[in-house]
């Protein structure tokens, strides 16, 4: 029993070494980025990532951490039925999110990009740009992405804008978020 013990204790011991600690995560070495498109029965991961978003960074977003956490399993599976979700993953921890919603749109937008966010641990590392490669690669109708984001909200312009985004039309003032301004970006990536 004691060299049952002892294996396995020296297996945990090589499966953490095959991984870094991050602000107290344990984080998996292999830095592979998987992004894929959830399906309705997956929820839950859309629903934590979502709620970890809202918690970080919630004055980004047009929804609310009280207001979300509070829908029920029929309301997240709701959003399924007008929007498609993308996770991106990095050693199997999911670390971003967005939404795609199809629609003729200004400025000839055939879909809505939402709901961006990567978890600070994993910010620098290509997620964003991972998810809009995959994007590109899909035959669906999403070669002309547009977007809404806070006008004070610099870092995010820049990082769509290294990815090909530009600037369309007047600042518009939020319906959810009175006072809040917000730019509408368009990429086209069907000219890329």
């Amino acid at each position: 029993m004691e060299s049952l013990t002892h294996r396995a204790s020296i297996g945990a011991v090589y499966s953490l070494a095959l991984c870094s600690i991050v602000d107290g995560m344990i984080i998996p070495m292999n830095n592979e980025v998987v992004v894929e498109i959830l399906e309705p029965n997956e929820w839950q991961r859309l629903r934590l990532i979502r709620l970890q978003a809202l918690t970080e960074s919630g004055s980004a977003f047009g929804g609310t951490l009280e207001g979300e956490s509070a829908e029920d399993e029929k309301a997240w599976r709701s959003k399924f039925e007008k929007n498609d979700f993308l996770i991106a993953s990095v050693g199997g921890v999911d670390a971003a999110m967005m939404y795609i919603e199809v629609l003729d749109g200004d400025f000839g937008a055939t879909c809505w990009v939402g709901g961006c966010w990567s978890s600070p641990d994993f910010r620098g590392k290509g997620l964003l740009r991972s998810m809009f490669n995959f994007i590109d690669q899909q035959n669906k109708d999403w070669k002309v992405q547009g977007l809404g984001v806070w006008t004070d909200n610099y870092s995010a312009i820049a990082a769509y804008e290294k990815l090909g985004f530009v600037k369309m039309g007047e600042d518009t003032e939020s319906t959810r978020k009175p006072g809040m301004f917000y730019q509408r970006m368009i990429r086209n990536s069907s000219t890329g």
